[in-house]
């Protein structure tokens, strides 16, 4: 499966901090936006992910993730050249996603919770078995946001593009698990009244033919649109108290690679020397600890 992250936009509604800067290269508390989409695709098990940039916030993206080596993942690179739908990207990306499923989480998109990564696994799943999952969580302002309508079984009803009357209060949010052709099928989406091709157009092709999921989030989990002020503030004053509370680092990608065997013990030393002096490269280290002393407990008790 392939992944992508759309971080393209001109991100005017967080202007004037992101005038000189892309938004998801501004820190939410002690990391870079970019690393909690990016280390939701990796929770996934995606290794092989594209990232999508404005021509001039390029650059920035490269200085910060490289090729994707530093978190044992494979991250190339396209440019969106105006930003029209979200559908778009898997048009650009239809080159990059071959002949394989494909995951998208936008650029501003924060998840975190107990048993997220067995969500992502199934939707996984499901895209290997030719169904699509979007990702819904209630919402207090329904019309702005891409709404789904589901039935007491959780069954998809319909998928609406920020309605005046919102049939739920489940909103869709920026995850989204597709199966193969998906670039095909972006391909026939029409243009919206605003000019943009619409997820949820593509998403209502999935429902047309009976093979869209929707996976809810509840309220154990945690969803951020870090596309405003207050949301993007709330966002790192949860994520700070979180962390010192759980004295674990949410989104760490160098954490889930190394889980995931990815990266090894001798990497995983190499970033947390390069960030000693702070709170994540402590965190890298602990990591790191951790893996010897219980591979010498192992060896001790054999």
């Amino acid at each position: 499966m392939k992944g992508i992250i759309l971080a393209g936009g001109s991100g005017t509604r967080l202007y004037p901090i992101t005038k000189g800067v892309s938004k998801q290269l501004l820190p939410v508390y002690d990391k870079p936006l970019i690393y909690y989409p990016l280390s939701t695709l990796m929770q996934a098990g995606i290794k092989d992910i594209l990232v999508i940039t404005t021509p001039d916030d390029q650059p920035g993206f490269k200085r910060l993730l490289g090729d994707g080596s530093d978190f044992g993942i494979n991250i190339s690179y396209t440019i969106q050249p105006s930003p029209d739908g979200l559908a778009q990207a898997f048009i650009l990306g239809k080159d990059f996603i071959g002949d394989d499923e494909c995951a998208m989480v936008l650029g501003d998109n924060i998840y975190f919770g107990d048993g997220f990564e067995n969500y992502l696994n199934e939707a996984a799943m499901q895209a290997e078995l030719g169904n699509a999952t979007i990702f819904g969580c209630e919402v207090h302002d329904p019309k702005r946001f891409g709404i789904v309508e589901f039935d007491e079984t959780g069954k998809v009803l319909s998928v609406e593009e920020k309605p005046e009357n919102p049939k739920s209060n489940y909103a869709i949010t920026g995850l989204y698990f597709y199966p193969k052709e998906v670039a095909e099928k972006a391909a026939n989406v029409k243009p919206s009244k605003r000019g943009e091709l619409e997820i949820t157009s593509l998403n209502d092709m999935y429902l047309k033919e009976g093979v869209l999921k929707a996976q809810l989030l509840g309220n154990s989990f945690t969803w951020f649109d870090a596309g405003l002020f207050d949301s993007l503030n709330d966002a790192s004053n949860l994520i700070r108290s979180v962390q010192h509370n759980k004295d674990k680092i949410i989104a760490c990608p160098e954490a889930i690679a190394f889980e995931h065997g990815w990266l090894s013990v001798e990497q995983l030393d190499n970033s947390a020397d390069v960030m000693k002096k702070n709170s994540y490269g402590a965190y890298l280290k602990k990591v790191s600890d951790n893996y010897k002393n219980n591979k010498k407990l192992t060896l001790e008790n054999k």
